[in-house]
């Protein structure tokens, strides 16, 4: 056998046992995760929004309240930390958000959700206690925003921007629960 045909048995062997390794000891790269990751854009005229998460299921249980506490701060999500993510400065119920990537928190409760945007980036969203990584004194922003209760269950958590009325929100819905924090693009000034 020749040299080259060696060398790229032995590297592709290194590949292999390291594919496999980070698969066992980090995240199993060969099956499905229980909360996929997804990532969520909204792009109008020069504007981009985007949203990255991880979204769990209902599979019949009790989410706010029980799964996810009343009262205490959420990743909103599952795994990674939620970011979001804006090219332009944006006002958020009246807070002036500069362009650029946050992470997203929230406190869910029953008519009202507190929603944060923190300054701070989190690999992950809880720490090995499975409490929030969450640093308060990063909060960019900090808001109140009504509860909506749905018809009908929403089964996978799901974060979706909706400007169907010429109005732009980003929404957040799971089980019967649904939330809308507004946004608005700080248009350029002339010169």
């Amino acid at each position: 056998m020749n040299t080259f045909l060696k060398r790229l048995l032995i590297f592709l062997s290194i590949v292999a046992i390291g594919l496999f390794l980070y698969s066992y000891f980090v995240e199993n790269i060969f099956e499905n995760r229980l909360s996929p990751k997804d990532t969520v854009e909204f792009k109008l005229n020069d504007l981009e929004l985007e949203v990255f998460y991880n979204r769990p299921y209902k599979k019949g249980r009790e989410i706010f309240g029980g799964l996810v506490p009343h009262g205490k701060v959420w990743r909103t999500g599952a795994n990674e930390a939620t970011t979001f993510e804006s090219n332009k400065d944006l006002m958020v119920d009246g807070i002036y958000v500069p362009a650029g990537k946050y992470s997203l928190w929230t406190v869910p409760n029953d008519s009202v959700w507190k929603v944060m945007l923190n300054t701070k980036q989190y690999a992950w969203g809880v720490d090995e206690q499975m409490q929030p990584l969450w640093d308060p004194n990063y909060d960019l922003l900090e808001i109140d925003v009504p509860v909506e209760t749905l018809n009908k269950v929403v089964e996978q958590f799901t974060i979706a921007f909706d400007n169907s009325t010429d109005d732009l929100k980003l929404t957040l819905a799971w089980d019967k629960t649904k939330i809308a924090v507004p946004l608005t693009v700080i248009k350029d000034q002339k010169e």
